[in-house]
């Protein structure tokens, strides 16, 4: 794997994947253009156990019809302003959807299959928690 960051001016970078996709990045305190590289890798973490949670979901035939995870971090004060702590809360919404399932979902990402939050769980605590709001329409066959 491989990808570039070039500097396109004042805060302002650019980032390119292998893939070809870009993805801009804004090092501003605030009010910036673009997320800054750290807001990424907070979001990094929670795009990767997303994906674990609601394919494992769809897997095991629950009917879900929304997955959001709210994220929250904690820096440290002093440089290099480091997370120290992590927290992803899922909220999982779909029809007679079980809690267990979502709580098997949630731990097997945490666990075993998101590299992200696996890696960053190396130096930071990364902690996990989940809802379940029952929907009350069925989700239509695709």
């Amino acid at each position: 794997m491989q990808a570039s960051v070039k500097w396109v001016g004042d805060q302002t970078f650019i980032g390119r994947s292998d893939s070809g996709h870009n993805v801009v990045f804004d090092a501003h305190k605030e009010g910036g253009a673009a997320p800054s590289p750290m807001e990424m890798v907070l979001m990094a973490a929670g795009a990767c156990s997303s994906v674990d949670v609601v394919s494992i979901l769809q897997k095991a035939r629950q009917q879900v019809t929304d997955c959001e995870v709210i994220l929250t971090g904690e820096r440290v004060e002093t440089i290099p302003r480091v997370f120290s702590k992590i927290h992803l809360h899922f909220v999982v919404t779909g029809f007679n959807v079980s809690e267990k399932h979502v709580e098997k979902a949630v731990n097997l990402s945490a666990d075993k299959y998101c590299s992200v939050s696996i890696m960053l769980s190396q130096s930071v605590e990364v902690t996990h928690s989940f809802s379940v709001k029952q929907s009350e329409i069925q989700p239509t066959a695709e």
